[in-house]
């Protein structure tokens, strides 16, 4: 029988083991169990990120692994954590086994989506936005936009959704009331994409601007000439960089600190329009993905391009990598083949679709119905895609990247849940 106390006496019996013997306990743990570990209480995240007992165990333990990294024993426990983890994803994307969790989420066509801190933000034409559990793809909000516009783009983070719906900007607090910012005659022309990063959302317009709107003031802070032509995708850099790609293939990269141009790009291979962009802060690199099939990358530090594939025979719609990962590239397009490339070189590393030739594994129902499982198949390099049935690739319109697991959307009424392991 549970005392009133109880949670407290708990909590005090984890505070009483004496350090040396957690460090042993904790040596003995799986990587991602020892970070679980590391957000119980504040002592046992002291002990696991700055006892020098603890880091030695932990690279005993994961000698093979952190020798073949090239980890420097230097490094604070959390960096070499990290290290671990991005290598435990790469290996899991291009060699681990791995099955596709199929589900419908909305009534039509979806092509959009976000997966941030285990959920998955989905929306498309229905004139709804969903958020999901990524565990269990139980709907968990949702959120109406039958008075507004199309949906063009959205983001969110861990209190508050914000949508571009027409040309309204909203707002929508997690478990709470929606606001739309006033309506100002000519704060900004037709837009076509977003990013959000608190306190600011950017919208990239029909005119060749960027125009970055306040949270909390509600109001347009800064009309940022970008480009002679449409900005048809953004990406944002928690170092306050701003990253957009045009209809004719030039990027520009504008540091809202120093309030200037910081570079302009202009690929030679990607001129036919440039349909997506992400931005690696820790690496500096910059991934751009056109409607020709071509993927480009470039270092900002040294501005110079690493490489400029052709990856794709059709256009790359969406690609994303892990957050702070500076090994893999997720990219998809028209062709519906997922592939996993190299950052720092370009190469391809696998390609797969999902396996309608064997039966589904499983199938559990949900609110929005049934949830399939089904196998996933890797393509060798001579794989001729064209003979792959359209209903096993339908076109990847987006994807978001997770800790072994990728989300796609394909306009269509399903969302996927491609899920890899080591």
């Amino acid at each position: 029988m549970k005392t009133k106390g109880s949670s407290k006496q708990r909590i005090n019996n984890f505070e009483l083991l004496d350090q040396d013997i957690l460090c042993v306990v904790f040596a003995f743990l799986d990587l991602f169990d020892i970070v679980r570990c590391s957000v119980v209480c504040k002592s046992w995240h002291l002990i696991i990120s700055k006892s020098r007992l603890m880091h030695s165990l932990y690279l005993k333990q994961w000698s093979n692994e952190a020798s073949s990294s090239s980890i420097d024993v230097a490094k604070s426990l959390n960096m070499v954590l990290e290290d671990l983890a991005t290598r435990r994803h790469r290996s899991a994307l291009v060699d681990g086994s791995f099955i596709v969790d199929q589900w419908k989420g909305h009534t039509s066509g979806i092509d959009k989506c976000r997966m941030k801190m285990g959920l998955i933000l989905t929306g498309g034409g229905d004139k709804f936005m969903r958020l999901w559990s990524s565990a269990n793809y139980k709907c968990l909000e949702e959120y109406s936009l039958s008075d507004l516009g199309p949906l063009v783009d959205f983001d969110f983070d861990e209190s508050k959704v914000v949508g571009l719906a027409g040309t309204r900007i909203c707002i929508w607090r997690r478990h709470g009331n929606r606001s739309i910012f006033p309506s100002r005659e000519g704060t900004f022309t037709k837009g076509l994409c977003m990013r959000y990063m608190d306190p600011e959302a950017m919208v990239g317009c029909a005119d060749g601007t960027v125009r970055v709107f306040d949270m909390y003031s509600k109001s347009c802070s800064r009309i940022i000439r970008m480009h002679a032509s449409q900005v048809n995708c953004l990406a944002v850099g928690e170092d306050q960089l701003v990253l957009s790609g045009s209809s004719n293939g030039n990027i520009t990269a504008y540091g809202l600190l120093s309030d200037q141009r910081v570079a302009s790009l202009q690929p030679p291979n990607l001129r036919g329009g440039i349909h997506t962009l992400c931005y690696n802060p820790p690496s500096h690199l910059v991934f751009a993905g056109s409607s020709n099939g071509y993927a480009a990358c470039w270092d900002l530090r040294k501005m110079q391009s690493l490489w400029n594939l052709r990856v794709s025979p059709n256009a790359i719609y969406s690609m994303q990598h892990l957050r702070h990962d500076k090994l893999t590239l997720v990219v998809g397009g028209v062709d519906g083949v997922l592939r996993i490339l190299d950052q720092n070189t370009g190469e391809i590393l696998t390609k797969c679709v999902m396996d309608q030739s064997n039966p589904k594994l499983t199938s559990t129902r949900s609110l929005y119905g049934s949830v399939e499982r089904r196998k996933v198949k890797r393509l060798t390099e001579n794989a001729i895609i064209g003979l792959i049935p359209v209903t096993a690739r339908p076109p990847v319109k987006c994807l978001a990247v997770g800790m072994g697991k990728v989300v796609t959307v394909h306009s269509t009424e399903y969302i996927r849940m491609w899920k890899f392991n080591v």
